[in-house]
């Protein structure tokens, strides 16, 4: 980690917790509002794949849109709160160390900026909401490319702008296939493993894995 000149974290599953536009609806939803929260995000990243795949692009609203009319249908829930689970995921929460951790790592001499599949307009409402607006140097979205990822045109995004090599960069994602994605492209990837999951075989090895943001500190 000593060369490293810029960290870059994933938003969605790493920074802001996904599934809490639906905690906020478990009254409404019932007991099964963590299961259909999976499978709402399983939807919505299986169809940003299928769609670079296929070249037919849909920004990551319209996607997360529509993986959530496909999940309600699934599990059969009312259409009357399809308009409050989009509101609430606008404003998802950061995971609770979050804010102090990057709040710490703006104190050092690192670029600081999000990689994500999220359109600019919601991450800059996400980052504002939680009061994060002064800790980046820049919100990166896919968006620039039209493709998502793990495309190495993403990747080459964050390169393009601060010129610098691959291995200069430590990437965070709680993603694995996007940990993944980042290392073989030749980032310094780290794994936010916060679910005590299982990595992935896909030719790639974390360079650290840790449990939450907080074990990044140690290791820089």
């Amino acid at each position: 980690m000593k060369n490293i000149k810029a960290i870059i974290f994933d938003a969605y599953g790493t920074l802001f917790d996904v599934n809490s536009a639906a905690e906020k609806c478990k009254d409404k939803i019932g007991d099964k509002w963590e299961s259909f929260a999976n499978y709402w995000r399983t939807t919505q990243l299986e169809y940003t794949w299928l769609r670079s795949l296929m070249k037919r692009h849909k920004d990551f609203w319209q996607v997360t849109e529509d993986s959530l009319d496909k999940s309600m249908k699934v599990y059969e829930i009312d259409s009357s709160i399809r308009n409050e689970l989009l509101n609430l995921y606008k404003i998802l929460l950061p995971f609770k160390e979050v804010p102090e951790v990057l709040k710490s790592l703006k104190e050092k001499e690192f670029k600081l900026a999000i990689l994500s599949n999220g359109t600019p307009s919601l991450l800059n409402e996400l980052v504002k909401r939680n009061h994060l607006e002064n800790i980046f140097d820049d919100i990166f979205s896919i968006e620039k490319v039209e493709v998502y990822k793990p495309d190495s045109k993403v990747y080459d995004i964050p390169i393009k702008k601060y010129k610098i090599q691959k291995n200069e960069i430590a990437f965070l994602s709680s993603n694995t296939w996007d940990v993944s994605g980042a290392g073989n492209y030749g980032y310094n990837s780290i794994w936010v493993n916060r679910n005590q999951s299982i990595f992935d075989n896909l030719d790639y090895d974390p360079n650290y894995k840790i449990k939450n943001l907080s074990e990044l500190l140690p290791l820089i």
